[in-house]
């Protein structure tokens, strides 16, 4: 190799690994303000650096904006959670997951690569006990018929249809679905149960597919899609043929 392309091949090396360092060091330095807030409770300063709305568990309402996060702050970051903040560095229980994000430990925090909060994967105590009491009023409002499962993922609606799919636990979930016109205390037109997930990739897009007298209702949740693409769809295959197929919005989930 001539003594100029191997000058070019080290310059390359050289300034890749100079990037990757600066890069590093930037994301450390997100971190460690980030767990300098958290320590100091400063919660107006971390409430500037959300991404609303902020997810919590079906059906525990999302966090809408900053006036809403710092009302709801102590609910989401109890001790449990603020000490493993606490305790950890930027070196040290921090993740650098590339176009992603930074996650800490197995992914109960993520700051995206300007340092906002994008998500918070964990529970307190107290969103735990607000959980269970809200999924105990939502069955005391159902019909009997549907008053039982573990947990609410969601519910859709169509120009036609008003449908609510629940996890019965170990990978089973039921679908129901109602007349537009009906309301969902009524007892529910079509009951499906023994439907399963199906997640696409990593981008988020899953499906539920329930399967009754040898049709196939699939519920499909488009989180990354097209520019035009709809919240959700149902379609109803028989055999490979489609015979209907209607777009959705996500009343909840």
């Amino acid at each position: 190799m001539k003594r100029s392309n191997i000058f070019l091949v080290v310059l390359f090396f050289c300034s890749g690994f100079i990037v990757a360092q600066d890069s590093k060091i930037d994301y450390q330095k997100l971190v460690k303000k980030f767990i300098e807030n958290v320590k100091n409770d400063k919660k107006e300063a971390i409430a500037d650096a959300v991404v609303y709305p902020l997810e919590r568990v079906y059906p525990i309402p999302d966090i809408a904006n900053k006036a809403d996060f710092i009302k709801r702050y102590s609910e989401i970051f109890d001790t449990p959670l603020k000490n493993e903040i606490i305790k950890s560095t930027p070196e040290k229980g921090w993740t650098d997951m590339g176009l992603r994000g930074i996650m800490l430990i197995q992914g109960n925090i993520w700051l995206d690569t300007e340092g906002r909060l994008t998500a918070v994967n964990y529970q307190s105590k107290a969103e735990i006990e607000l959980k269970n009491k809200l999924i105990a009023s939502q069955k005391k409002n159902l019909d009997p018929s549907i008053a039982f499962f573990q947990d609410p993922v969601c519910i859709l609606e169509t120009s036609k249809f008003k449908i609510r799919i629940d996890h019965l636990g170990f990978n089973n979930y039921r679908y129901a679905s109602w007349s537009i016109q009906k309301e969902m205390t009524e007892k529910p037109d079509l009951v499906i149960n023994g439907g399963v997930l199906v997640v696409e990739g990593i981008g988020g897009n899953h499906q539920y597919e329930f399967k009754k007298d040898g049709d196939v209702y699939e519920c499909a949740i488009i989180v990354l899609g097209e520019k035009n693409s709809p919240p959700a769809r149902l379609k109803i295959y028989k055999g490979k043929k489609v015979i209907l197929s209607q777009d959705a919005e996500i009343i909840a989930n």
